[in-house]
């Protein structure tokens, strides 16, 4: 199976292929770039959202007392393991996270510190002001395309010993899309099966010739997983 989430999201989702039978192989289309940024004071904040675990690296000790809502399960559980205290997951998509939100906090409360890559985070941040609250935006983190395809991913598919391809995120899967055809024959995928995270992650992969595209039932991993029962 390859894992193209970026370091260190890929660790985890490997180690969960491998309990299932599963061998995984890394296949990196996103490099995680930490960037330095000022964040407003904690006492502005009325809480933090977070779209992404690699958004977490970047909120210092300041902001643990300060309520966390989090996409998905996999983000909060990393911003519990830095150290927030008070952490709610939307276990969903943004659309829900902005749904959970507009439910739990009130505008004029304080604002909503929402860490984000690069272009990213755009519609959430729009859908909660028109709601009527002060969303401040930060980039924290580039999510930045490799420039090749890993070696031990292009051999394995040439070998055939691919079944299935994980992909978490539109971006890597435009990146996937784009490095494939310098790297191998549009053949080398008859036999694989893209598995999407959710719907906008499976649009960029319609392109190329899958023995099939799924898509996990929820935007989370575990869903995401059970799609391995049949892909071989």
């Amino acid at each position: 199976m390859l894992v193209t989430r970026a370091v260190p999201g890929a660790q985890a989702t490997a180690r969960r292929v491998a309990a299932l039978g599963r061998a995984p192989i890394a296949c990196p289309m996103l490099a995680i770039t930490g960037l330095t940024v000022r964040l407003p004071p904690a006492g502005r904040v009325q809480a933090v959202l977070l779209t992404s675990g690699n958004a977490v690296p970047a909120l210092d000790a300041a902001l643990h007392d300060v309520p966390v809502f989090a996409v998905g399960d996999a983000t909060a559980d990393r911003a519990r393991a830095a150290g927030f205290a008070e952490v709610h997951s939307a276990a969903g998509d943004a659309a829900a996270l902005a749904a959970l939100v507009a439910r739990a906090c009130r505008p004029g409360a304080g604002a909503l510190l929402l860490p984000t890559a690069r272009g990213e985070g755009l519609a959430l941040a729009a859908a909660l002001r028109k709601a009527g609250f002060a969303v401040l935006r930060r980039t924290v983190y580039a999510a930045v395309p490799q420039d090749c395809f890993p070696t031990a991913a292009r051999d394995a598919l040439l070998r055939g010993e691919v079944g299935a391809a994980l992909f978490f995120s539109p971006a890597t899967a435009r990146n996937f899309v784009r490095l494939l055809p310098a790297s191998l024959p549009a053949g080398s995928l008859a036999a694989v099966d893209a598995l999407a995270l959710s719907p906008a992650v499976a649009a960029p992969l319609a392109s190329l010739p899958w023995r099939r595209i799924r898509v996990a039932a929820r935007p989370d991993q575990d869903a995401l997983l059970t799609l391995l029962a049949d892909a071989d």
